[in-house]
């Protein structure tokens, strides 16, 4: 049996979220990783949100910044997708099941995490 570490964050909206992580793996098309969460809000529903990290974005980072991405790093930016979806989308359940990072969000999230 999995033990699973359920996070909180507090969404600029009001929400209060639980989250944990579920797992990585290839997306259907293999152009990009799924990174799967389960969410809820309001303790009752429990829905997975699926966070797209393509390839091509990954690889344009580190041609630009003349290293790879850590798998710790790829993982903290999309946390940082996470935590923006939290802020921004007002129906998760609805609206913000499938995300993308594109390659000024990764910026800027890695920037704002201090990783260059």
């Amino acid at each position: 049996m999995t033990i699973r570490r359920l996070k909180t964050y507090t969404g600029s909206q009001g929400y209060v979220y639980q989250y944990y992580f579920v797992g990585k793996r290839l997306a259907a098309d293999s152009a990009a990783n799924e990174y799967i969460f389960d969410i809820t809000s309001d303790r009752k529903l429990t829905y997975a949100v699926s966070i797209f990290l393509p390839n091509e974005v990954v690889a344009a980072w580190a041609e630009s910044h003349g290293r790879p991405l850590a798998d710790s790093e790829r993982y903290a930016a999309v946390k940082m997708r996470l935590f923006r979806a939290f802020d921004e989308v007002e129906d998760m359940q609805a609206y913000g099941r499938q995300l993308a990072i594109d390659s000024q969000s990764l910026e800027e999230s890695l920037a704002a995490l201090g990783v260059e």
